[in-house]
């Protein structure tokens, strides 16, 4: 059953800061694909909730600006719909790891600002790539800090027990169990060639009990 979160009818709290999702296709691509995969890795786990450009208010004040990351995803909280993450209302659990996807349009005290607004408000872990430069950085709190990550080539997060690596010039992550995560037309994909091979074992199958059957 799908739980909605009813939001604050003050209008100093809006669900929507007027900016676009994605500035360009490689950007979206990357949102989509690392939101998605992370929706189907916990999809059997009710109090995991995954979002994708959701505006997080972590503390309920005007004074403080809300951030959406591009993809956020929160242990202890059950899944449903939210216009927004009003943290007061999720029984003040911060989102414990986030995603930045850049673009062109992003800029160096952009980010330096969003580093802060993560560390200041209790994120565990902290992941930014950029698809046109190729590069990969990732941020660990260790007390009350986020300090980088030396070596991000083959990390593993502690959180979600994904890996990430660099190779033929694509950022690739891996699932706990090996599997790669894909795009939806690559899932579908997947998903269409499993179905022709069980039709075609479900057709010799057939095969195999007309001939036994010729033979009794």
């Amino acid at each position: 059953m799908t739980t909605f979160f009813s939001t604050d009818a003050d209008l100093n709290f809006p669900d929507s800061d007027g900016k676009p999702m994605a500035d360009n296709t490689e950007q979206f691509r990357w949102i989509v694909l690392i939101k998605e995969n992370l929706e189907i890795l916990f999809a059997n786990e009710p109090n995991v909730f995954v979002a994708g450009d959701l505006l997080w208010f972590p503390v309920k004040s005007r004074l403080i600006s809300p951030v959406a990351p591009d993809a956020m995803v929160v242990f202890g909280r059950p899944k449903g719909r939210r216009g927004s993450y009003k943290q007061w209302q999720e029984d003040n659990i911060a989102p414990q790891v986030v995603y930045e996807i850049l673009s062109p349009s992003n800029n160096a005290d952009e980010m330096e600002r969003k580093l802060e607004f993560y560390q200041t408000y209790g994120v565990e872990e902290y992941y930014q790539y950029d698809p046109e430069r190729y590069e990969l950085k990732g941020w660990r709190r260790e007390g009350q800090q986020l300090l980088p990550i030396a070596q991000i080539d083959g990390w593993t997060s502690p959180r979600l027990g994904i890996r990430f690596a660099l190779g033929n010039h694509e950022l690739v992550i891996y699932r706990p169990d090996g599997r790669q995560f894909l795009s939806p037309v690559e899932l579908n994909q997947r998903a269409e060639q499993a179905e022709q091979q069980l039709q075609d074992m479900q057709a010799l199958l057939q095969q195999y009990r007309d001939r036994f059957g010729e033979l009794e």
